[in-house]
């Protein structure tokens, strides 16, 4: 084995030399809670090279000191890049004093494999112990997160029963008489009107008892549809709404798409992104167009309801589903997560893309193929 006892001296000498070179050309924040130690922990590094040329480190001893290290960058919120920066700057001074001191050739090639060797294991155990309490602090503030959100909907779950019990009642009422009334006076002036605000108001009394609704309650009862009627139905519902800000809605449905779903949780979903698409191009000069289609294959329909309103940026397409997010000074923030919630019950899936000219939603349900059983 070849004999490197002279380098070894060689750094017990030059110690502060290395340190103070270091200290003075490292990226350290005047934030970082341990940056009043960083000189302690590079000389802990130094005397660790000392022990690498004397071949007398663990493997363990090495991973500790990094674990303790990764520790603090963790919880002084450090960029873990400017710590790597400041390790392979310690590592090039080494090399550069081994270059300088009086050895044989083969002492100087065995001394900066055993010192690559050494950086090489402590960066990889920083990092990754590093890494490591990183994803668990974010995992930590996900399930605060997810929990902050699970309050809310209980607290939304008790809001909606107090208010479904005060409210329906009367509603449901309200919607017989004018059922009655149109039918003993089917021309009467503005009944049609009434009757669609009404089923509007039903429509936003219901997403909210999807929003707070049990996921453990017994599911409605689903049957077979097929996708090209329940469109039709929704979109002939909203044809008031559609004359109004003069909207030219275009369609191209796939032939035989049939699904097994709730039909009216369903319809709430078309309802609801049709709705949105309406609003979305309200206030646009002609022309105001949305397009409805529906793609088949043999697992899947994709409905894609497309319009030509403005942009929705990145930011907000990555949040858009969230329940109490919305960009409408008076909206709710649960239209969309309510659609995600039927859909994704309905083993289907819901997203938007969006550039300058177009912004589209398509759902994905599975649909009903011939190897499907039978409903009860």
């Amino acid at each position: 084995m070849v004999k490197i006892s002279n380098l070894i001296d060689f750094f017990e000498k030059n110690n502060t030399k290395f340190l103070e070179e270091w200290y003075h050309n490292i990226r350290l924040e005047s934030n970082d809670i341990y940056k009043d130690e960083i000189k302690e922990i590079g000389l802990l590094m130094y005397q660790l090279v000392q022990k690498t040329l004397a071949n007398s480190i663990s493997k363990n001893e090495l991973k500790e000191f990094a674990h303790k290290v990764a520790k603090k960058r963790v919880e002084s919120n450090q960029n873990i890049g400017d710590f790597v920066y400041n390790v392979n700057y310690g590592r090039s001074l080494i090399i550069n004093q081994v270059f300088s001191a009086e050895v044989t050739r083969n002492e100087l090639q065995l001394a900066i494999e055993r010192i690559n060797v050494t950086f090489d294991h402590f960066c990889y155990f920083v990092v990754r112990k590093y890494t490591l309490l990183k994803e668990q602090q974010i995992e930590e503030k996900n399930l605060l997160i997810n929990q902050s959100h699970k309050d809310k909907l209980s607290l939304l779950g008790q809001m909606s029963s107090s208010f479904v019990h005060e409210f329906r009642n009367p509603l449901t009422a309200v919607i017989g008489f004018v059922k009655l009334l149109k039918t003993d006076n089917p021309t009467l002036k503005y009944i049609d009107i009434i009757e669609r605000e009404l089923d509007q108001l039903k429509f936003r009394i219901t997403q909210f008892l999807h929003t707070s609704k049990n996921e453990g309650a017994q599911e409605k009862r689903k049957e077979i549809l097929t996708v090209q009627l329940l469109l039709e139905d929704i979109i002939k519902f909203l044809y008031p709404s559609i004359v109004d800000i003069d909207v030219n809605v275009s369609t191209n449905y796939a032939k035989d798409a049939f699904i097994i779903a709730n039909e009216n949780e369903i319809k709430q979903v078309f309802l609801n992104i049709l709705m949105n698409s309406i609003d979305a191009i309200n206030k646009k000069e002609k022309p105001r167009e949305i397009t409805v289609e529906t793609i088949l294959d043999k697992q899947n329909v994709l409905i894609n309801i497309t319009n030509n309103g403005p942009l929705i940026p990145d930011d907000t397409r990555e949040v858009i589903f969230e329940p109490f997010y919305t960009t409408k000074e008076l909206g709710t923030g649960i239209g969309l997560f309510v659609c995600r919630k039927i859909i994704e019950k309905h083993n289907g899936i819901i997203s938007c893309i969006s550039n300058e000219e177009k912004t589209t939603f398509s759902i994905q349900l599975p649909v009903l193929r011939k190897e499907t059983p039978p409903l009860d």
